[in-house]
This record gives structure tokens, C-alpha cells and sequence, in this order.
């Protein structure tokens, strides 16, 4: 559970700071360089706590990694509180160190536009889950890459989707920066999206295994 808050904290504050840090900086990170610091992270962050918690980080994966019977029932409440709180904590660092800049990074549906979020934030899900199955968890993957496969996948989706969505394919990294910034915006598209993203993921990948 510290290792899932902490790694959360890790990734909302280096990810979401980007975006902060790119406002304030007059542009100076671009968006290209923001998505490289998500994807950079999320690697990151895997080989330094996969071997600790699972590198989850994220609520909808760790709902599909119980609902494919690769993680615990029991386990499930505490990993996404723990994820909810390292986040939250990570926003509220942001705005004490940066002030109240870029909506703090938060996640919106470009032009309001709701429905073509939740449909691209499903999609976007589903492929990353995809990877994590393809890469981490099936045996007959090659050893050492996923973290590099995962990492690379987050930090491509969120290049050729950001600008639509905000590409965030995680419940807690969209939860914290509306929660600490009062921004609510059509956010349940970041919760529903990304959970129906990573249960699809699980369907296709059982009949992959196949």
C-alpha cells in the first residue's frame, strides 16, 4: 500500500507538474515533452516498485488485474485508496510549490465534448492494459522489457491523444487534480472510461491467450 501510494505521488507529481511547469514556462516543456515525462515515469517507476507492489498506480488497472484472477479480491480497496491518496497528496504538494496554474493539470474533454473522451479514453485504456497483459504478465513474454513496453505506451498515447482528452487512462491521476482544484468537469469520464478501457482489455486478451 506505501509502495502504490508513494509511486502514485511520484507519477501525478512529476506528470501532472509537467503541465503546470509547461504553462508557467511559457510552453517551454511542450506537449511532446510532457508526454515524454508521463511515459518516462510510469517506466521509471515500474523497475523501481514492480517488484514491490505490482506497479499498479492506477485504479483501472487494478481492476482488471483482479477481475483476469491476477490480483486479490481483498487486496483491491486498499490499493485504489492508497493510489487516491498518493495522488492527492502529489496535487496538493503542486499547488503549495507552483500556485493554482493550469487547472493543475487536470484532465478535460476538449470542447466539453464528452462523448468523444469516453470513447477515446476507453480505447486509450484498453490498449495500455493490453500491453501491461502482452508484456508483464503472459508468461511468454520476453523478461525485462515491460516496463520499457508500458512506459513507451503511456508516453505514445498520451503524444497522439492528449490534446483531445488529456490521455489520462487513470482514475487517480484525473481524481487528484479535481479534487484539490474544485475542477468537475465531466469528470466521471475519467473513472467509467478508463475501467470499461481495462475490462475490455481483459476480454480481448483471454481470447488472445487462447
Amino acid at each position: 500500500m506505501l509502495a502504490e501510494a508513494i509511486g502514485t505521488f511520484i507519477l501525478v507529481f512529476a506528470g501532472t507538474g509537467a503541465v503546470m511547469v509547461n504553462q508557467i514556462g511559457q510552453g517551454a516543456i511542450t506537449h511532446v515533452g510532457i508526454s515524454f515525462v508521463f511515459g518516462a515515469v510510469v517506466a521509471a517507476l515500474i523497475y523501481s516498485m514492480g517488484h514491490t507492489s505490482g506497479a499498479h498506480f492506477n485504479p483501472a488497472v487494478t481492476l482488471a488485474l483482479w477481475t483476469s484472477g491476477f490480483f486479490p479480491a481483498r487486496q483491491v480497496l486498499q490499493y485504489i485508496l492508497s493510489q487516491l491518496f498518493g495522488a492527492v497528496a502529489a496535487s496538493f504538494m503542486l499547488l503549495i510549490s507552483l500556485g493554482r496554474v493550469a487547472n493543475l493539470g487536470a484532465t478535460l474533454p476538449l470542447h466539453g465534448n464528452w462523448l468523444q473522451s469516453l470513447i477515446l479514453e476507453t480505447i486509450l485504456t484498453c490498449i495500455l492494459m493490453f500491453v501491461i497483459f502482452g508484456s508483464g504478465l503472459d508468461k511468454r513474454a520476453h523478461v525485462g522489457f515491460a516496463p520499457l513496453a508500458i512506459g513507451l505506451t503511456v508516453g505514445l498515447e498520451a503524444l497522439f491523444m492528449g490534446p483531445i482528452t488529456g490521455a489520462s487512462m487513470n482514475p487517480a491521476r484525473s481524481f487528484s487534480p479535481a479534487f484539490v482544484g474544485g475542477i468537475w468537469q465531466h469528470h466521471w469520464i475519467y473513472w467509467i472510461g478508463p475501467i470499461l478501457g481495462g475490462q475490455l482489455a481483459v476480454l480481448l486478451y483471454n481470447v488472445l491467450k487462447e
